[in-house]
């Protein structure tokens, strides 16, 4: 079995650098997206294991991304982030099969920690998991 993919989906690409890089040292196959029709282009071509998706997108939302990645593949996983306390948004998301969201500006280690466990089902998890 191969690596774990991981697709992160962000207009800022502050924050896609970002978790590029720790997945990456995780040892994660990552792949970023910057809206909706690629990140529907990464799913279909790659089917990733878990997917890191901003609830505010310009053009498709994050919820319409959601929708049409359960669509393609009910099993990839998703984790939603938004800059807002969306309520509605959120529980909708948590209808269409979101796992957790997590809010903007979130805890690195927190969302790390979140996605290793969501990811982490072969093997040991990682030695230098928390703290410095």
């Amino acid at each position: 079995m191969g690596r774990k993919k991981l697709l992160i989906v962000d207009d800022q690409i502050g924050i896609r650098i970002l978790l590029l890089e720790v997945f990456a040292t995780e040892g994660y196959e990552t792949f970023q997206a910057a809206n909706g029709r690629a990140a529907l282009e990464i799913v279909r071509n790659h089917a990733p294991d878990l997917v890191l998706l901003d609830m505010k997108i310009p053009g498709m939302d994050g919820l319409e991304i959601l929708k049409k990645i359960k669509e393609m593949n009910r099993e990839i996983k998703v984790i939603m982030m938004t800059a807002y306390g969306e309520l509605d948004m959120i529980k909708e998301a948590t209808d269409l099969g979101a796992l957790m969201h997590f809010t903007k500006p979130f805890d690195i280690d927190e969302m790390r920690i979140a996605v290793n466990m969501q990811l982490g089902d072969d093997g040991p998890p990682s030695r230098y998991a928390i703290g410095t």
